[in-house]
């Protein structure tokens, strides 16, 4: 068994917009899938996924390749704020 493979890593970004005006938006990109929303929603989402890819290639990294907390330094450098659930 000393040949056995490494299972790869793999990563991806899911946006969900809960508010609605209607339509159904999905966009799919590199490394995210984006579901829902008005159309400022989903354009503000995109926006963000895409900021998020452009910062992780300027790292020389992909999605998979990131800590938790390298994660969460370049969501916060393109404006996602974390969530506390249950702080009302």
């Amino acid at each position: 068994m000393a040949n056995a493979k490494k299972p790869k890593r793999k990563a991806a970004l899911l946006g969900l917009g809960l508010d609605s005006d209607g339509h159904k938006r999905v966009t799919k990109g590199d490394n995210f899938l984006l579901l829902g929303g008005t159309k400022d929603t989903h354009e503000e989402m995109t926006e963000k996924a895409i900021k998020i890819n452009e910062k992780l290639k300027a790292r020389g990294k992909r999605l998979e390749e990131v800590s938790h907390a390298e994660f969460s330094d370049i969501a916060h450098e393109v404006g996602l704020k974390k969530m506390n659930p249950g702080a009302n």
